[in-house]
């Protein structure tokens, strides 16, 4: 299997992957290891070519256990990627392992795909790019008051060492992250990095994030809308890819700023002991 041949929405991920992850091609799948990082469940899987099925288990829980976490004891989870359109798929055999089944809708969007304007947020906003030397402590706190369920103190050690390892991708033009600050709070952030830095990339979203205590003012419509605008003005992208939960109440805000759903992509993941504890 060939990073090439990946669907759009794994394709994007690995724009992160430059970022300090060995990724390895195998005939049948892609092993990322992120050294600095084994916390980081999708930089550290197995990326599979094909639909698996459920005798097939054994053979790639040994594939993860040789290619990446042998030797890595801090590798407690298991992340398993699947490069076909999801089509409502049950293993029950991966279910009784304890593994999740996930799926994600993947959209895009394109400048010359109708974009309504949004509603203005409630206060005074601003949206800017931050400050990698004095702001990135900032956003690692605003990001940990909502740890998605996750063992909290695992949770901000993995964020903090994302920054570090994206701090490379920001220097070189690829990827820059983004503030929202409502009446002088910082309230939301998220990412946005490109596949090259020169017009006509194609640009994906990162980790779209509010604080619990400032949602539904429509700061998350006012950041999304701010940073895809600047994809497509200051970067001149191409194209803008977002991954989204498709039950999640925020794909209703991609879908009302333009963001279309072309295909639904699906992973099985086990969460580490002190994770699935939390």
């Amino acid at each position: 299997m060939r990073i090439t041949d990946l669907r759009p929405g794994w394709r994007t991920d690995f724009i992160l992957h430059r970022a300090g992850a060995v990724v390895t091609e195998h005939d049948d799948c892609i092993s990322v290891v992120t050294p600095a990082n084994p916390s980081y469940y999708w930089g550290n899987c197995l990326l599979l070519a094909q639909d698996p099925r459920d005798e097939d288990l054994g053979h790639w829980l040994q594939r993860f256990a040789q290619w990446v976490a042998d030797g890595r004891p801090q590798v407690q989870h298991l992340a398993f990627g699947v490069n076909t359109p999801f089509a409502g798929q049950q293993l029950p055999g991966w279910q009784a392992a304890g593994l999740q089944r996930y799926v994600n809708a993947v959209m895009r969007r394109t400048p010359d795909m109708p974009a309504p304007q949004p509603r203005p947020p409630r206060g005074d906003v601003v949206v800017r790019p931050i400050d990698w030397a004095t702001e990135v402590e900032a956003i690692v706190e605003l990001e940990c008051a909502d740890v998605h369920g996750f063992e909290p103190q695992g949770y901000r050690r993995y964020r903090r060492r994302q920054f570090d390892l994206m701090q490379p991708l920001h220097d070189a033009g690829q990827l820059q992250w983004f503030g929202l600050w409502c009446d002088g709070v910082l309230a939301a952030d998220c990412g946005l990095m490109r596949t090259q830095a020169a017009p006509g990339a194609t640009a994906r979203f990162q980790r779209v994030a509010t604080h619990p205590q400032w949602r539904r003012r429509g700061l998350c419509t006012a950041l999304v809308d701010a940073v895809a605008r600047y994809g497509f003005d200051q970067w001149q992208a191409a194209e803008e890819v977002m991954v989204a939960d498709p039950e999640d109440v925020a794909i209703g805000i991609y879908r009302s700023l333009g963001f279309a759903e072309f295909e639904r992509e699906w992973l099985w993941q086990r969460k580490s002991p002190q994770d699935a504890a939390a």
